[in-house]
């Protein structure tokens, strides 16, 4: 953060394994403070399916002493803001405040999460929100379309069902599941407060004791990834004007070292207006509007994707010249001056993250997750400083294997459209 003063990020972790990590950032007047938990759709059974997701939306519906009406207004009123997301591997609470207020949001938090009441009322009209959530998606092609992958690539493993859960598992979701759910999810070893900002860490640590009681038994244990063994090509037909369309392979974890080489080469693929895709299939011929990829990086697994929408007409010519940038980059590297590019925009994609607070407070919750350890930003330019064209090459050569691929189609094209393609 420029002009910013960096002072140190500290760690603590409490008897029963919750853990606060902080950084004081003395040049801002405000902080911002997440309450993340180590839970996701990745944690669900089937019959759980949207559990994580819907406990989210919960926990803002009122708790013993305030309402829905005052959770929501109580930050705002200060002048801050409170939101919450869920990912397929986490659940993250978040305020961003003035310094000032820090001990307000934290009561507020710990009181979302410490008594929130879950009443049959409120559940059951939280549950109709969901219910239209999950509808928008399913109108929303270029949405559903990366569900349908997801579920395809991962099958029958829980990375494969949807974050928002079905319409059939959230409507016949019982109380008395969601609240089991939270007792064995919501547990003090899984839970890391994070925050950045103009903090005194001992400060946090003190209102953290007084407000937070977690449970602290264990959780039941991640099943490991299974990634795609065969090439297999889904199409979902669909009475839409464009097909959609995901082409994906297995890649690195979040912890791998060859990280950085994967962002590299999403960038030089879709990463941007002036990535090789973007500008060879929209900008050089016009066959498609919208092209990009993409790399999902989870804690033992990954995926690396190239999502396009296009006319079914424009979709052999693009598929083709997608399959032909492939190819070349696993023969030879790429150019250096094109690898000057890639070093910039990953070094600035770090440091725009970085320069607020909430960027910064995420990645500190993200890499004690998901590293068990925080890694100076510093580091993180340096080791882009050090990419090579040869790592790229390494990395395209391990991800992109064709008898791993998985390709979903959602819209009007068939598998005779395709031929070259093979269909599940």
């Amino acid at each position: 953060m420029k002009g910013s003063t960096i002072l140190s990020v500290k760690k603590t972790t409490l008897p029963g394994g919750l853990r606060i990590i902080s950084e004081r950032v003395t040049s801002i007047r405000s902080i911002a403070i997440g309450i993340w938990v180590d839970v996701g759709s990745r944690n669900e059974e089937a019959s759980e399916n949207g559990a994580s997701h819907l406990i989210e939306h919960m926990h803002f519906k009122g708790t013993r002493t305030r309402s829905a009406h005052r959770l929501a207004t109580e930050i705002e009123q200060v002048g801050g803001a409170m939101n919450a997301f869920t990912t397929r591997e986490q659940t993250c609470y978040y305020a961003r405040i003035l310094d000032e207020h820090l001990p307000q949001a934290l009561d507020v938090l710990s009181d979302m999460l410490m008594h929130s009441t879950f009443t049959p009322q409120n559940l059951k009209r939280e549950k109709q929100v969901v219910l239209e959530e999950i509808k928008e998606t399913d109108d929303t092609p270029s949405e559903l379309v990366h569900d349908i992958f997801a579920e395809k690539f991962w099958g029958a493993h829980p990375l494969g069902r949807s974050i928002l859960g079905t319409s059939e598992s959230v409507s016949k979701m019982p109380r008395k599941a969601i609240l089991k759910y939270i007792d064995k999810y919501y547990t003090a070893p899984k839970v890391v407060i994070s925050a950045s900002g103009n903090l005194k860490h001992e400060e946090l640590v003190r209102l953290v004791k007084r407000k937070f009681r977690f449970p602290s038994h264990d959780s039941p244990a991640y099943l490991p990834a299974v990634t795609p063994t065969e090439q297999k090509t889904y199409f979902i037909e669909k009475d839409i004007a464009q097909s959609h369309f995901v082409l994906a392979y297995p890649s690195y974890a979040f912890a791998s070292p060859m990280r950085f080489a994967a962002l590299g080469l999403n960038f030089y693929l879709g990463g941007g207006m002036s990535s090789t895709l973007f500008q060879e299939i929209r900008e050089k011929r016009g066959l498609a509007y919208s092209i990009y990829s993409f790399q999902d990086f989870y804690r033992d697994s990954g995926a690396f994707g190239i999502y396009l929408s296009a006319e079914g007409k424009s979709l052999p010519l693009a598929l083709e010249l997608i399959d032909k940038q492939i190819q070349k980059l696993k023969r030879r590297p790429i150019p250096e001056l094109q690898m000057e590019k890639i070093r910039a925009q990953i070094k600035g994609s770090l440091i725009f993250s970085q320069e607020s607070a909430t960027g910064r407070m995420n990645r500190l919750a993200r890499h004690e997750l998901l590293l068990g350890k925080y890694t100076p930003l510093k580091k993180s330019l340096a080791i882009t400083d050090s990419l090579t064209s040869a790592d790229l090459l390494e990395a395209a050569r391990e991800i992109f294997i064709e008898d791993h691929r998985v390709a979903v189609s959602l819209g009007p094209v068939s598998k005779n459209d395709l031929p070259d393609l093979q269909a599940a």
